[in-house]
């Protein structure tokens, strides 16, 4: 888990080959909010295949409104309405180790797609076409990991000095941690949006955000039973 020294050189190859849009070093030094680089164990978890939807926003939340979403097939970000619906949800917020595991696929490339620039067919806000929406499933089925910013159940801390390597979340006061977002400003205005599809890319809660929801894997009545 977190940005590796062979993720940050495949980045400076990209500023080499002139696919940067803008000078790199803010995101070469701000590196150290995603390291060290440290293993995790992740137990088994359920993840959404992709974010909520305005559509299913509105299951717990019948009323809400989304100025962002084109339609409600759109995946829904959240402000004013968040402590309502994180209430309301009978699922947890992934932990953020839960995050960037699911995000990675079992690689350890920028993306999931390897090591190459992202552009923005990966960036998926509609999951009306089940074609477009398949297309954009990492290796676990998990569709539009990085295109929103997802809220994470951990509380930001900007580093990973001495957090726990078991993935539980890390719990305080302040914003929690938010994932993704590369299609948060789209279409892209050429300010390095594709940094935001990373694996490793990482931020703090500031505005709006979406979720996608985990839960705990079952456990087998009968088994518990005996």
């Amino acid at each position: 888990m977190g940005l590796s020294d062979a993720e940050l050189e495949a980045v400076r190859a990209i500023e080499r080959a002139d696919g940067a849009d803008d000078d790199l070093e803010a995101f070469f030094a701000g590196a150290v909010r995603a390291r060290p680089v440290r293993e995790v164990r992740v137990e088994p978890f359920l993840i959404a295949r992709h974010p909520l939807t305005v559509a299913q926003v509105r299951h717990w939340l019948p009323e809400y409104e989304d100025s962002f979403a084109e339609s409600a097939s759109h995946t829904a970000r959240l402000e004013d309405d968040l402590d309502d619906l994180l209430g309301a949800l009978p699922f947890r917020l992934p932990s953020e180790a839960e995050w960037e595991y699911a995000a990675r696929a079992g690689t350890t490339t920028l993306t999931f797609r390897g090591d190459g620039k992202p552009d923005e067919d990966q960036v998926l806000g509609d999951f009306a076409d089940e074609e477009r929406t398949a297309a954009a499933e990492n290796a676990f089925g998990l569709a539009a990991m990085g295109s929103a910013n997802e809220i994470c159940a951990d509380v930001w801390v900007p580093h990973f000095t001495e957090a726990p390597a078991d993935a539980r979340p890390r719990t305080g006061d302040g914003p929690r941690v938010a994932r993704g977002g590369g299609g948060d400003l789209h279409p892209w205005q050429g300010c390095d949006e594709w940094l935001l599809l990373l694996s490793a890319t990482r931020d703090e809660v500031q505005d709006f955000t979406a979720i996608r929801p985990a839960a705990p894997v079952p456990t087998n009545a009968a088994s518990a039973s005996d």
